[in-house]
């Protein structure tokens, strides 16, 4: 195996990893609107944006991927809100 097919068969174990975590989060997601929907609170919560930022920032301790890392966890955030509006509305 060359090196290419090893950084791609490193990405594609990482891409499995990504989509379990990815499903695991959603789930705890969609229980966070569930009390939010049952407590009358509203989806958006900037604070604890803030400090799932600057937690997981601190955990990445890489300067050169962070703005990368901020950008995907920008994303993941919204696709979280996103989510958290379309059960509400249900």
């Amino acid at each position: 195996m060359n090196k290419l097919e090893e950084a791609r068969k490193i990405i594609n174990e990482a891409d499995k990893e990504i989509v379990i975590a990815f499903k695991k989060r959603m789930e705890a997601v969609k229980e966070v609107i569930n009390y939010k929907m049952a407590n009358n609170l509203p989806i958006l919560d900037s604070s604890r944006e803030q400090i799932v930022k600057e937690k997981n920032l601190a955990l990445l301790d890489d300067s050169i991927l962070a703005p990368y890392y901020l950008e995907l966890l920008d994303t993941i955030l919204k696709l979280s809100k996103d989510y958290q509006k379309d059960l509400y509305s249900e």
